[in-house]
């Protein structure tokens, strides 16, 4: 006998009913007869944008097979594939088209899914030149176009972007602003609704993936959304595509956009995805955000991008006696000038960052860090960043020489040093995985963080790094006093290698005990110390005051 469906099961099927019902509605109304698919094969071979699909498979081949997301669907190996320095090939030849976990991942492919095609759509398959034939070369020949230019055409873009970015950035998103900078040349208001279209399909996406929600009020732990953008290759990207977008569209007969349509598309895309939010790191977890800054660049390049693709081709100027000679750069060319040097300004400050490599002092810490084939994890607390510090730079009160707090992750033959987990995040999680890895193998080191609250003076703990048979105590926080005196004595909290201890003084005297276990008890300097499920209680005769209490995690 067949059951009920369960509530999920049933919501799903609604979505997908819905969805079916009104893709039908739209073809009963408008009646396309074909109109649409032909209108696909004037552009694409068959109406199919392979190029897109031949380049969603790269970056999905590379999540599966290189980062380990066939078996590890939610936790792929990232360390070794982002782009840490150009004397790091691997990281700098995958960075561009790997992902740090499966929702990075599904938001640019749906990225891609949207954008690209509009991106190969004004490209073409077939050669758009007038007299240019078919089949009669590489270039030429639109099954070649379709699943080898325009796919090598993404590769070529991907590696740029890792290349020519600041920091290990890692991700495909540098490509998906090219598609958007290539396709804002000649659809600009299309390639808005495409946006859309996207933040669409990502949220059928998680509907059917988790069709209710059940959320509650609570403490969380996050960055600032906008730190983790990687602005600066967006925007790279962006103009990368904006370029080859004016390349191509200045190299056909077709009609070019207004002004106005590429000034409203490159200001809405812009902000819509967030290319205002110019920010910069101060060390720690500290981040400062130049929105009003940021907005007015967003501005300035719509401007720019309207005034290269509008322009017209005549010369700024001609000579009185031939007017139309062409004796100066035309105009639309002066734009691309513009547009050329200003993706060079951001790339340029990448080479230098990516010619260094990380420090090769010892690593920060109290313990021998944990070693796993070239791997070095430790942690450590309010030391410079390695990665940040390499290049010394001080502009608008800002510095690179920073400080981070957390577990530190470095491996000098592939040039890497991260701060893998934040003092914060571990702070609030109380444990975590580092996953380490490389091509055709992963492992990882157990990070855990253990502590207990003194009453009124602050927090003690200590973090072990677990790997195999070794458990080691990497850092102990100084002792904390509690606020509570008790019978004249003063009460701490103190963090040992092997584990937690209170200590009792009066006057010069002190004593100490380990810290009890739960529903036990212990006694030092006179009082005597109860853990009642994991409340510290200092009693003397008929007085009893709470000194401790155990940290919790979330």
């Amino acid at each position: 006998m067949l059951g009920v469906p369960d509530s999920a099961t049933l919501f799903r099927l609604a979505v997908g009913l819905a969805a079916v019902l009104a893709l039908a509605a739209v073809v009963a109304l408008d009646r396309p007869r074909g109109r649409w698919g032909a209108r696909l094969r004037s552009r694409f071979v068959l109406g199919v944008p392979w190029g897109t699909l031949v380049s969603v498979g790269v970056v999905l081949a590379v999540y599966l097979f290189v980062q380990g997301g066939w078996d590890h669907w939610n936790a792929p190996v990232t360390i070794p594939f982002r782009a840490w320095s150009y004397f790091y090939p691997l990281g700098m030849l995958t960075a561009g088209f790997a992902h740090s976990g499966s929702g990075h991942l599904v938001g640019n492919l749906v990225g891609t899914v949207v954008l690209a095609p509009i991106a190969e759509y004004a490209w073409g398959h077939f050669p758009r030149e007038r007299g240019v034939q078919t089949f009669t070369s590489p270039l030429t020949n639109p099954y070649v176009r379709a699943v080898v230019v325009f796919p090598a055409g993404v590769v070529a873009v991907g590696l740029f972007s890792a290349a020519f970015a600041i920091g290990p950035v890692i991700g495909f998103s540098g490509v998906v602003f090219a598609f958007a900078g290539f396709a804002l040349v000649r659809y600009p208001i299309t390639t808005v609704v495409a946006v859309t279209v996207g933040n669409a399909v990502r949220t059928l996406y998680a509907a059917l993936r988790n069709p209710t929600i059940s959320a509650s009020a609570g403490p969380s732990y996050s960055s600032p959304w906008w730190a983790d953008i990687a602005i600066q290759g967006h925007a790279f990207g962006l103009l990368v595509g904006v370029l080859l977008g004016v390349w191509v569209v200045r190299a056909g007969s077709e009609e070019r956009p207004t002004a106005a349509r590429v000034v409203g598309g490159v200001v809405l895309f812009g902000v819509a995805q967030s290319l205002w939010a110019v920010y910069w790191y101060r060390g720690g977890e500290t981040y400062v955000l130049y929105r009003a800054a940021g907005l007015a660049l967003v501005l300035l390049l719509a401007t720019l991008v309207a005034g290269t693709v509008a322009a017209s081709a005549r010369p700024l100027v001609s000579t009185p006696d031939d007017p139309g000679a062409v004796r100066a750069v035309p105009r639309w060319r002066i734009g691309a000038t513009v547009l050329l040097f200003c993706t060079a300004a951001l790339a340029g400050p990448a080479v230098p960052v990516n010619l260094m490599t990380t420090q090769s002092d010892d690593l920060p810490g109290q313990a021998d860090p944990i070693t796993v084939r070239g791997y070095e994890v430790t942690y450590a607390e309010n030391v410079p960043n390695g990665m940040v510090s390499v290049v010394d730079v001080e502009a608008f009160g800002e510095t690179t020489q920073v400080n981070t707090s957390g577990v530190v992750v470095r491996n000098r033959d592939r040039g890497i040093w991260m701060t893998a987990v934040s003092k914060g995040r571990l702070d609030f999680t109380g444990a975590t995985q580092v996953r380490l890895g490389g091509v055709g193998w992963r492992d990882s080191v157990g990070v855990q963080r253990t502590g207990w609250n003194a009453i009124g003076g602050g927090t003690v703990y200590r973090v072990r790094l677990v790997h195999g048979d070794r458990n080691v105590t990497a850092f102990t926080s100084p002792p904390a006093q509690a606020d509570p005196v008790v019978a004249g004595r003063n009460v701490s909290v103190e963090a040992a290698p092997k584990g937690f201890r209170l200590n009792v003084s009066l006057g010069n005297r002190s004593a100490a005990a380990p810290m009890p276990a739960v529903n036990e008890t212990v006694s030092a300097g006179g009082l005597e110390f109860a853990n009642v499920e994991g409340r510290i209680y200092a009693i003397d005769g008929a007085t009893r005051v709470r000194v401790a209490k155990r940290e919790t995690y979330e």
